[in-house]
């Protein structure tokens, strides 16, 4: 798994390590009430994983091209996470984008930023999973995440009924999508040249 940057951008998105439980636990368990209202889950309760079972878990769907996870990094600390997960190959090409970022840092850019920066990967890169196609499923009421997309230049595709298991029901999302098609000079280039971050 690479380590994506871009030089118009403060942040790094790196994959997670086993050296990374502390910090990460950290953060995400600081951020707990502010990430609880968009938090998907499994409907069928299944057991709890250890943060080791979870590296192990990554590094599988990583080896089998099926999910990329990436820590936000910004001054060496962990702000946030972005992943792409439900990766499907063939006549598809397409995956499932999620983030999210402590709220100490939240509204400087660093979503929309780490967005752009994966979608270039993704859909571009030639050491990337090379989809087509990735999308973005966000929670009608999340203004936060709606303009991340917007930011990025994403397609609104339309609204999903009961598409994800949010905070123990199943919800509606607005979904949004990027394009291999729309990279033109770089969805991350354009953010910086555009201000939008």
């Amino acid at each position: 798994m690479p380590r994506l940057s871009h030089p118009g951008f403060p942040i790094v998105l790196r994959p997670l390590t086993m050296d990374d439980e502390e910090l990460w636990d950290e953060v995400r368990w600081r951020n707990n009430d502010w990430l609880a209202p968009w938090e998907s889950g499994d409907p069928m309760h299944g057991a709890a994983i250890t943060f080791n079972q979870w590296i192990q878990r990554q590094r599988r769907n990583e080896q089998h091209g099926t999910g990329a996870q990436f820590v936000i990094e910004y001054q060496m600390r962990i702000v946030g996470q972005i992943s792409i997960g439900a990766i499907a190959y063939g006549a598809m090409r397409t995956g499932v984008v999620g983030y999210w970022v402590d709220q100490a840092y939240a509204g400087r850019g660093f979503a929309p930023m780490a967005l752009a920066m994966l979608a270039d990967w993704a859909l571009g890169d030639p050491f990337g999973p090379a989809l087509h196609r990735l999308e973005i499923a966000i929670l009608p009421e999340n203004a936060r995440s709606l303009a991340v997309v917007r930011k990025v230049g994403a397609h609104h595709e339309g609204l999903r009924e009961r598409y994800m298991y949010v905070n123990g029901k199943w919800r509606d999302h607005v979904t949004f999508s990027l394009l291999a098609e729309d990279i033109g000079s770089g969805f991350a280039a354009r953010l910086a040249a555009n201000g939008l971050h």
